[in-house]
C-alpha cells in the first residue's frame, strides 16, 4: 500500500500590524510625533495658561518691593473723564508679554489717591495694569465709590492711553476703608469682576450673599475705626460657602495701614490677583495651605484648594 508523505506546512513570519485606512495611517503618524514633541520639549504635555505673566514666584519676589517688570505711568485728569475723579494708570513698559490684567483702587473716606499710590507701581511690577483714583468729592460713600470704580474700569479699557495693553476680560478692583467698602459694591454690581481686595473695608451693609467674584477681606486687629468684629469679619462670614475668599487679619496694624507700603499686603494681594485675574495657579502655593499667625498675621481663614 502506497504510503503518503505529510510535508509540515510552510513557516512565515508574522505580518507586522498596520492601519488599514489612511485615516489610521494618519493617527499613527500624529501620535508618533506627538511622542517626539514631548520627548523634545519640556512640559510639552501640559497647556500653558496664556495669562501667566513672569517668572515662577518666590517668597522673595511677592514680598519685593519691584516686581520682574519695569514700569511706567500716566496721569488722568478729572477734566478728562466722567463718573470718577481721574488718577493715575501705572503699567508695564514693555508689551513683549502682550495684555494685562487690570485693577483699579479706591481711596478712602476724606482721603485722595495718593493714599494708595504705593501700590500702583507695586503692581504693576508684578505684571498688572493699576489705576488708583479719586473719587467725585472726598466724601463719598461706598455705593458711589463701587460705582466709580467700574466707571474708572470702563475707562481704562475703552478709552485710556493704555486701553490696548489691558485684557478686559480680566479686571479686579480694591479698595481701602469706604474704597473698601466700594469694592465690594463694585463686585455686587458687576459679577464678571475675577477679583476683589477689600482693604480695612468700612461699609453699612454687613452681608454679601450675592458676591460671585474671588473676595480677600483684609482686615487689622487695632483697627478703631472698622473694627474686624463689625466689618471685615462680617463681610468675609457672610460671602457664599462655595465662593472662593479669604480673610487675612493684620497683627499690629490700624485701620490706616493700608496707607503706607506693607509687605504682607503687597504679598497676598499680589499672590490673590494672580491667582484669580490671571488664573495663575503658581501663586496657589502662598495662599493654601492656609498662611499661619504670625508676627504680621494676627488671623487667617479661607476656603482650600481654590476651585475657580
Amino acid at each position: 500500500m502506497q504510503q503518503l508523505l505529510l510535508l509540515p506546512a510552510q513557516q512565515h513570519p508574522p505580518r507586522p500590524s498596520r492601519p488599514r485606512t489612511l485615516a489610521g495611517l494618519l493617527t499613527a503618524a500624529a501620535a508618533t510625533a506627538g511622542l517626539l514633541m514631548t520627548a523634545l520639549v519640556p512640559g510639552a504635555q501640559a497647556a500653558a495658561n496664556p495669562y501667566e505673566r513672569g517668572p515662577a514666584p518666590t517668597n522673595a519676589s511677592i514680598e519685593a518691593s519691584r516686581g520682574s517688570y519695569a514700569t511706567s505711568q500716566t496721569s488722568v485728569s478729572s477734566l478728562a473723564v466722567s463718573g470718577f475723579g481721574g488718577g493715575t494708570i501705572y503699567y508695564p513698559t514693555s508689551t513683549a508679554d502682550g495684555t494685562f490684567g487690570a485693577v483699579v483702587i479706591s481711596p478712602g473716606f476724606t482721603a485722595y489717591q495718593s493714599s494708595i499710590a504705593w501700590l500702583g507701581p507695586r503692581l504693576a511690577s508684578q505684571g498688572f495694569v493699576v489705576f488708583t483714583i479719586d473719587t467725585n468729592t472726598t466724601v463719598d460713600q461706598p455705593d458711589s465709590r463701587g460705582r466709580q470704580l467700574l466707571s474708572a474700569l470702563d475707562y481704562l479699557t475703552q478709552r485710556s492711553s493704555v486701553r490696548t495693553r489691558v485684557d478686559a476680560t480680566r479686571l479686579g478692583v480694591m479698595g481701602h476703608s469706604m474704597g473698601g467698602g466700594g469694592s465690594l459694591e463694585a463686585a455686587k454690581s458687576r459679577t464678571s469682576l475675577k477679583a476683589a481686595i477689600p482693604l480695612t473695608g468700612w461699609n453699612t451693609d454687613k452681608t454679601w450673599p450675592e458676591l460671585r467674584t474671588p473676595t480677600l477681606v483684609v482686615g487689622a486687629d487695632g483697627d478703631t475705626v472698622a473694627p474686624v468684629a463689625t466689618h471685615s469679619e462680617p463681610f468675609y462670614q457672610s460671602l457664599p460657602g462655595s465662593l472662593d475668599k479669604a480673610y487675612l487679619e493684620l497683627r499690629g496694624a490700624s485701620h490706616f495701614t493700608p496707607n503706607s507700603s506693607d509687605t504682607t499686603i503687597a504679598k497676598y494681594s499680589i499672590s490673590w490677583l494672580k491667582r484669580f485675574i490671571d488664573n495663575d495657579t503658581r501663586y496657589e502655593q502662598f495662599l493654601c495651605p492656609i498662611p499661619r499667625p504670625s508676627p504680621t498675621i494676627a488671623e487667617y481663614r479661607g476656603n482650600c484648594p481654590h476651585s475657580s
